[in-house]
């Protein structure tokens, strides 16, 4: 069970969703390096409409937790293991809701945090059924460091973002340059699903995208959210 601390209060929040769903090539940058993801469906286009894939509930870790490689994945003899980083804005839904309409959306929002959408490259170009399991191995998901409620945050949709990779700058952006802002995220997600309290959206990652590995730290900072930071471990057999 993960539970972080809600931001200008004395209580935490329980981090218990029955879905995660998350956006892919939401900003034009992250577009333009479709050759780093080397993925099937990642093109150079831009969308005309959000890209959604889902994450499983597995995923979840909390701040200073490990993100794990799996040992299993030696077993394909892949030239290169590429497992990468994404760091991403997430917000968490307040309350039982479907066909939101964009000028509503706020109010169905609880809080926003920061998560890394990890994902196992390799998974990702070769399996035919998409990217499911390529974005949903166990810890691919670590989030936090807190939940900064949605009256607490201003203006979500101009946020400065950045990962750092051993403490150096590898992701370096702003929200405000989504394709998609936040209430048009909602409110698509919702045309499509009804969504629960304590349901995850991802709004995707900016450039920079890259390779992690035992050993690595990831910091993903997100203004008026804090620092959430987490080392690589390669599992052993």
């Amino acid at each position: 069970m993960i539970m972080l601390p809600v931001y200008g209060k004395e209580e935490f929040y329980t981090v218990n969703p029955s879905k995660i769903i998350a956006l892919g090539q939401n900003y034009r940058d992250h577009i333009a390096e479709s050759h780093i993801v080397d993925a099937p469906g990642f093109t150079e286009e831009i969308p005309q409409e959000p890209i959604l894939f889902a994450k499983t509930p597995n995923v979840l870790i909390g701040p200073g937790e490990p993100i794990v490689i799996p040992a299993f994945l030696k077993e394909y003899n892949f030239d290169e293991i590429r497992v990468h980083y994404e760091a991403e804005l997430a917000f968490i839904i307040k309350q039982r809701c479907k066909n939101v309409k964009p000028d509503q959306a706020m109010e169905y929002i609880y809080g926003f945090t920061c998560m890394n959408d990890v994902s196992q490259r390799n998974f990702q170009k070769i399996d035919k059924a998409g990217w499911f399991r390529a974005k949903s191995l166990d810890t691919f998901g670590p989030v936090g460091p807190a939940v900064v409620p949605t009256e607490d945050i201003g203006d979500p949709q101009n946020l400065d973002i950045e990962c750092r990779l051993n403490g150096r700058v590898v992701q370096q952006s702003n929200t405000k340059y989504m394709i998609f802002p936040i209430p048009e995220i909602l409110a698509f997600i919702s045309k499509n699903f009804t969504l629960m309290p304590g349901d995850i959206i991802l709004t995707g990652t900016p450039s920079g995208v890259g390779p992690i590995k035992h050993g690595d730290v990831i910091q993903i900072e997100i203004e008026k959210i804090g620092v959430l930071e987490n080392s690589v471990v390669e599992e052993k057999r």
